[in-house]
């Protein structure tokens, strides 16, 4: 099996290779990180004294779940070193920024030349990985070198469910690797149990992310905040991780809502970077006034819609909103999570398309901190809230409240990776 699938890695990885040099030629997407995936490993990494503890995060998102998690476990476990691999770029620079660069690289890909290296050099005791990342030469290789491995915040999508489920028999084995599984819901501990994970292995935390400590406020919070005072502006739409397709709708909506308040602002960020110039090119056709936020400095942004082409903000910039709406949701891209804003206490709008975050949103919705509402609703959505501050501010508290109502993940999931790391501890000393 694992013969099999290296060699169709192989095979995909060769097909892909013209889209990684396009990528790399335009945008500059994995060039920093290739060689690292390849299997070499920075000499930042090499410290041979302590063995590793290694959390691995594939993007932003990830990275602020296990944040928390990681803090305590380098505060617990100070003869060990903690390190963490993402995938993206954005979740590299975000884990460096928190972690120090020194403790952070690339996840290497699933070849075992290349993630054999990274085992020599860190010689991981525990494994945590964050979210669903089944990956089965990283997994076998785990379990060769005797390391213990959790997979924490675990969700198993709608979209994923039906492939697991096709290929359990396979997926059986490569989960027998794994010595515990912390879910996010009953319904993702029930779907781990159906693609092969050993049930007396799964149990329900919650949600890790449910526990990240609100954001402190970033230099562009306070310039915003003392700009709108200022200039007396608003109301502020806070639209957040867009995707394409969903920015012409918000463009238009914002359009409608300039005719009843001039003033109100729109700061709109989209989801991926290498969006921003795209982005901007559509704001100038449609003629509307906007500014970017690389470039801002203060100029008036009444009537306006600012431009949020920068990195790890956008969580700080909820607590300007009046309203915030959650982009990836109305095209079918799954959508994205609403607890970012639903943390700041403000009223939160997403698209039909709701997939990838169905538990969140559901829960949400069925206690009135979310509405969800089809293209053609949005600009009606818009102008009701602002004519309606009663109708506005109780979407704001029941999103607030449900936020709060479902902390404590964080404590569970470190008391089980405290006991599996003393069962991993127990086992290299009497072995």
């Amino acid at each position: 099996m694992y013969f099999l699938y290296s060699v169709l890695l192989a095979a995909g990885f060769l097909l892909a290779s013209p889209y990684w040099l396009f990528e790399m030629l335009r945008h500059g997407k994995y060039r920093r990180a290739f060689s690292e995936r390849l299997g070499r490993v920075p000499t930042r990494l090499l410290d041979g004294e302590k063995r590793a503890i290694w959390v691995h995060a594939v993007s932003v998102g990830e990275v602020l779940a296990v944040s928390e998690v990681i803090r305590q476990l380098r505060m617990e476990h100070p003869e060990h070193r903690v390190v963490i691999s993402t995938t993206t770029d954005t979740g590299q620079k975000l884990a460096a920024s928190r972690f120090g660069p020194e403790n952070v690289f690339y996840f290497p890909f699933d070849f075992r030349f290349s993630v054999r290296p990274y085992f020599d050099a860190l010689r991981p005791e525990l494994i945590v990985i964050a979210e669903t990342e089944f990956w089965p030469n990283f997994l076998r290789i785990s379990r060769e070198r005797g390391a213990h491995l959790a997979i924490v915040n675990a969700r198993i999508s709608d979209r994923s469910f039906p492939g697991y489920r096709r290929f359990r028999p396979l997926l059986a084995r490569v989960l027998s690797s794994i010595n515990l599984f912390l879910a996010q819901t009953p319904e993702d501990a029930r779907r781990l149990s159906e693609i092969g994970a050993a049930a007396d292995r799964v149990f329900v935390a919650g949600n890790l992310k449910f526990d990240i400590p609100v954001p402190n406020e970033c230099a562009i919070v306070n310039q915003l905040r003392s700009a709108l005072c200022s200039s007396d502006s608003g109301p502020v739409l806070v639209c957040g991780s867009t995707v394409e397709g969903e920015e012409p709708l918000l463009i238009s909506a914002f359009k409608a809502v300039l005719t009843k308040y001039s003033r109100a602002i729109m700061l709109l960020a989209p989801r991926h970077p290498e969006r921003f110039n795209a982005v901007a090119d559509l704001l100038e056709k449609s003629n509307v006034h906007f500014l970017r936020r690389s470039t801002w400095n203060g100029e008036p942004l009444s009537g306006g819609v600012l431009l949020i082409d920068s990195i790890g903000e956008l969580a700080s910039l909820y607590a300007l909103a009046d309203i915030a709406f959650v982009g990836g949701s109305l095209v079918p891209r799954g959508g994205h999570s609403i607890l970012e804003p639903a943390q700041q206490g403000v009223a939160i709008l997403v698209g039909p398309h709701t997939e990838n975050f169905r538990d969140i949103v559901d829960l949400f919705q069925r206690n009135g901190g979310v509405r969800i509402l089809s293209p053609t609703e949005l600009t009606a959505a818009f102008l009701e809230l602002l004519e309606h501050e009663d109708e506005r501010r109780a979407l704001a508290n029941h999103a607030f409240q449900t936020f709060e109502s479902r902390r404590g993940a964080t404590q569970f999931t470190i008391e089980k990776l405290r006991r599996l790391l003393g069962s991993a501890l127990h086992e290299a000393h009497t072995a």
